[in-house]
C-alpha cells in the first residue's frame, strides 16, 4: 500500500473525491505577518525546472563528448551504445523505486537523495579510465536521476490546480529542453578550455549547489511558511479527487487499472523518439554529416529550442482548451491527437541532403515530441490523486526507459551494419503507435467512462 502523506484529506472529503467534486484540502495555521512570496507556486516550478535543466546537462555530457571519449577510448557504436544502456537500465527501474518512496516519504527528501546520487555519479565519471567503469558509473547516474521525474510531475500535482498542471509541466519539461539545447555549446565550450574530465566535474557540482536551494524552498502548500493565504485557497479549493480513483492504492489496484497500462504503453513506444536524438544526434551529426565538434556546438541546440516552444505550447493549449470548458483529460487528448499528425515528419530526416534541412525536420519531430509527452505526462494527475500520481509515473517512467533502452542498443546494431537512415525512418512512426496504445487502453464507452481521454 502506498501510504498518505502527511497533512492529507479528511473522511468526508474522501467521500466527496468518491462523488467527483472538489475536494477542500486541510489548512495549517499561518502567521497573520510572516513572510510571503506571491505567485510562490511558480517560483517552486522554477525550481523544479532547474533541477531538470541540471538532469540534463548531466545526462548529456558524454553524448556531446562521444566523439572525444570514443576515439580516445576506441569505442564502437554498439559499445558506445552499452553505455547509454546502462544508464537507461537504472534510470528505468530507478523511477518506479524513487516514486514509490516519494509517494511515502515525500517529495522534498524524494528529489534531495535523487539528486546527490546523481551529482555524485556525474563528478566521478571524471576519473573514468575504460568502459567498465564508465557503464558502472553512468548505471549510478541513471538511478539517481530515475528520481526525477515521479517527484518533478508530484510537485506540480502537489502546487497546481488542475487547470494549470499541463502548463506547469510544461514549465519543468521546458528544463529538458532548455538543458539539452545549453548542454552541447556549454559542454563543447568546457571541453577545449580545461578537458572533458574537468567538463564532468563542473556539470556535477550543479546539483549539489540546487540540493541546498530546494531543501530551503520547498514544502508542500499546506505547511509552506512563505506561501499567502489566498493562493493556498486558489490551490486547493480547485483542487480534484479523480472520480473511482481511492485515495491510498495498492499496486494490485493499479495494475488493474486500463489507463495505467494506457499511460505506460504510450511512454513506452513513445519516448525513444526523444532519446534517439539525446543520445545519438551529436554522433549522427559528427560521423553522418561530417560536422566538425565546434560546429555541432553551434548548431546541435537547435532541435532542442524547439523542442522547448513544444513543451510550453502543448502545455499551454490543453490548458487553454479547459478554461473553454473542455474536460481536462479530452483536452489532453486533443492535444496528443495533434502532435501525433506532426511527428511521422521526422522520418524525412533520412532522405535529405541539406544538413539544415535535416536539423529542421529533428527539430520538427522533437517540438511534436514535447507537445505529446507534456500532455500524456499530465494525464496522470487528472486520472490519479496525488497520493498516486509519483508512482503511477514512476511506472510510465520505467517503462520509456525500457523502451529506450531497447532502441538504443537497437540502434547501436543498426548503425554499425546498415547506417541510420532506418532508424530514422522507424522513429517517425514511433509516436502514432504510442497514441494507437493509449487510446486503446483509456477510452471508455459513454455510458462507463469516468472522464475520457480521447
Amino acid at each position: 500500500m502506498l501510504r498518505k502523506l502527511a497533512g492529507e484529506k479528511s473522511q468526508g472529503a474522501r467521500n466527496d473525491a468518491a462523488a467527483g467534486r472538489r475536494v477542500p484540502q486541510v489548512s495549517y495555521q499561518q502567521k497573520p505577518n510572516g513572510f510571503r512570496i506571491s505567485g510562490l507556486r511558480w517560483w517552486i516550478a522554477g525550481l523544479l525546472l532547474a533541477a531538470t535543466l541540471i538532469s540534463y546537462i548531466d545526462r548529456l555530457t558524454l553524448s556531446v563528448l562521444a566523439p572525444v571519449i570514443c576515439g580516445e577510448l576506441h569505442l564502437t557504436n554498439l559499445q558506445y551504445a552499452s553505455v547509454s544502456v546502462w544508464f537507461l537500465l537504472a534510470y528505468s527501474f530507478g523511477q518506479t523505486a524513487f516514486g514509490t518512496f516519494q509517494d511515502r516519504f515525500g517529495t522534498k527528501r524524494g528529489l534531495s537523495i535523487a539528486m546527490l546520487v546523481w551529482s555524485l555519479a556525474e563528478t566521478l565519471q571524471g576519473a573514468a579510465r575504460g568502459l567498465g567503469v564508465f557503464c558502472a558509473l553512468r548505471f549510478l547516474l541513471g538511478l539517481g536521476e530515475g528520481g526525477h521525474w515521479p517527484a518533478a510531475i508530484k510537485g506540480i500535482a502537489e502546487w497546481f490546480p488542475r487547470q494549470e498542471r499541463a502548463l506547469g509541466i510544461g514549465i519543468i519539461n521546458t528544463g529538458a529542453t532548455l538543458g539539452s539545447a545549453a548542454a552541447p555549446p556549454l559542454i563543447v565550450w568546457l571541453q577545449f578550455s580545461f578537458g572533458w574530465r574537468a567538463t564532468f566535474a563542473v556539470t556535477g557540482l550543479l546539483g549539489l549547489a540546487w540540493i541546498a536551494v530546494w531543501w530551503l524552498c520547498y514544502e508542500i502548500p499546506a505547511r509552506h511558511r512563505w506561501l499567502a493565504t489566498d493562493e493556498l485557497s486558489w490551490i486547493q479549493n480547485r483542487a480534484f479527487e479523480p472520480a473511482g480513483s481511492p485515495s491510498i492504492c495498492a499496486w494490485q489496484s493499479l495494475l488493474r487499472d486500463r489507463r495505467v497500462w494506457g499511460v505506460t504503453l504510450a511512454r513506452f513506444f513513445g519516448d525513444p523518439v526523444w532519446w534517439l536524438f539525446l543520445v545519438w544526434l551529436p554522433l549522427y551529426l559528427y560521423k553522418a554529416r561530417g560536422l566538425s565538434l565546434k560546429t555541432i556546438g553551434f548548431s546541435a541546440w537547435i532541435p532542442f529550442l524547439l523542442a522547448d516552444a513544444g513543451a510550453i505550447s502543448g502545455g499551454w493549449f490543453s490548458g487553454w482548451l479547459v478554461k473553454r470548458g473542455m474536460r481536462p483529460a479530452r483536452a489532453r487528448g486533443a492535444a496528443i491527437l495533434l502532435a501525433t499528425v506532426l511527428a511521422p515528419f521526422g522520418a524525412l530526416v533520412a532522405t535529405v541532403r541539406s544538413e539544415s534541412v535535416a536539423i529542421a525536420l529533428i527539430s520538427l519531430a522533437l517540438f511534436a515530441f514535447q507537445f505529446w509527452v507534456n500532455n500524456v505526462q499530465t494525464l496522470v494527475s487528472d486520472f490519479f490523486p496525488n497520493e498516486a500520481v509519483a508512482s503511477v509515473s514512476g511506472l510510465a517512467g520505467t517503462a520509456a526507459g525500457i523502451g529506450a533502452m531497447i532502441f538504443t542498443l537497437c540502434t547501436g546494431w543498426v548503425v554499425d551494419h546498415i547506417g541510420y537512415s532506418p532508424v530514422l525512418i522507424f522513429s517517425g512512426f514511433l509516436i502514432p503507435a504510442a497514441t494507437g496504445a493509449l487510446a486503446w487502453c483509456c477510452y471508455q464507452p459513454p455510458s462507463t467512462r469516468l472522464d475520457n481521454p480521447l
